[in-house]
């Protein structure tokens, strides 16, 4: 989002530093010179119908560069989910897909808001916002870990990789599966686990905890995770076993996350050769 200011910013500056903006964005941008809203509405509608503005949803613009034919033309999704509410964050496996830990590509950008809202498609891109969890629904960036990040001239607000790993561990339905999960968050070579013991402990969740603590357990090398993390995991484990996996797959039970960990998962099994 743009600051409002007392100088008048001509449209075709505006256009070039802004690749996606919202309504909002650009008619506090133009109006501060006396302009009408009027006037700036009609300016954007001019600029869509002759081809130098893309209107991707009500209210959100994406600028097409010189030489480029609108109908070919796709908008950064990173940028356009930024822009899709006042409050939107990329989340989830997006995150990873924007801090280059993805394992698959994917043509679905998910990012997290307070509200509930309805996916929508642009081109070849599904713009899904997930409702933020409850327990951080009403707190600042939704609890903290999130960045803004340079990007494709503009700036994206995304999770961080500690967040993300949190989150995705917290509602995998959004990471593509197990095998997909662990592979995007393997190839990331640092965690400051501190971080990541506040977000999950933010999120009062005792199978999230577990999750996080079995996971970090596994990689205890690579990522030189120490007794007194998983410890400070541990005190918050389910006092009851869990499965891991919502769909209830059996698996053997592990201490002391109190954890039923799927054999797929506990030893890999997407690593043997098919």
């Amino acid at each position: 989002m743009v600051a409002q200011t007392d100088k008048f910013v001509r449209p075709r500056d505006f256009f070039a530093t802004h690749p996606v903006f919202t309504h909002a964005d650009f008619v506090a941008a133009h109006t501060a010179g006396g302009r009408s809203p009027h006037t700036s509405n009609s300016l954007l509608a001019k600029q869509v119908a002759c081809g130098r503005l893309l209107r991707v949803k009500r209210g959100v613009y994406a600028t097409v560069p010189t030489g480029v034919q609108p109908n070919d033309f796709q908008p950064d999704p990173f940028l356009v989910a930024t822009h899709l509410r006042d409050d939107a964050v990329v989340a989830y496996h997006s995150a990873l897909a924007f801090h280059g830990h993805a394992y698959s590509i994917w043509w679905r950008m998910q990012y997290l808001t307070a509200a509930r809202v309805r996916p929508f498609a642009f081109r070849v891109v599904e713009f899904v916002g997930v409702q933020a969890p409850r327990a951080g629904r009403d707190l600042p960036d939704f609890g903290g870990g999130v960045q803004v990040r340079p990007h494709a001239g503009g700036h994206v607000r995304v999770t961080s990789l500690e967040r993300s790993l949190v989150d995705l561990l917290h509602a995998p339905e959004y990471g593509g599966g197990w095998e997909e999960i662990w592979r995007s968050l393997e190839s990331v070579e640092f965690f400051d686990l501190a971080a990541v013991i506040e977000h999950v402990l933010r999120l009062g969740s005792a199978l999230t905890t577990a999750r996080v603590g079995f996971f970090l357990e596994q990689h205890r090398e690579e990522w030189m995770v120490e007794d007194g993390h998983l410890e400070a995991l541990a005190q918050h484990a389910p006092a009851q076993p869990s499965y891991l996996d919502r769909r209830r797959k059996t698996g053997k039970l592990i201490h002391p996350w109190n954890l039923i960990v799927p054999e797929q998962i506990l030893h890999r099994l997407w690593e043997e050769p098919r």
